[in-house]
């Protein structure tokens, strides 16, 4: 498969398919072990931790900047030292690979 954080987002519609666990478990193992899949929300998500407040809001802002290049934008939990990313595809009603790729760009970045 291609590399996931060279990929591009494409659109969804209501007729596309969410993916199906064999495929959502494919894709998590692509990304760094602390992705987690949901199964039952039908979500993908990680907890990133930080020295101090000003670098989780740094981490939130790459964060916005992958979701409106790509046009996919997951949900952000922000606390003083902590940013969860969770992502699932509202379109689909579950997974998509929209999901993954943007996961991959935002590793791609936080190592950087």
């Amino acid at each position: 498969m291609t590399n996931l954080r060279s990929q591009h987002c494409s659109k969804l519609s209501n007729n596309d398919a969410a993916l199906n666990d064999r495929q959502s478990t494919e894709l998590v193992n692509q990304l760094d072990p602390q992705w987690q899949v949901n199964k039952q929300a039908q979500t993908i998500s990680f907890t990133y931790e930080f020295k101090n407040y000003y670098q989780t809001m740094a981490f939130a802002n790459v964060v916005a900047q992958i979701a409106h290049q790509q046009d996919h934008h997951p949900d952000l939990l922000i606390t003083y030292n902590q940013c969860t990313v969770t992502y699932s595809t509202h379109s689909v009603d579950g997974l998509s690979l929209n999901d993954f790729i943007c996961a991959a760009k935002i590793n791609a970045a936080q190592t950087m």
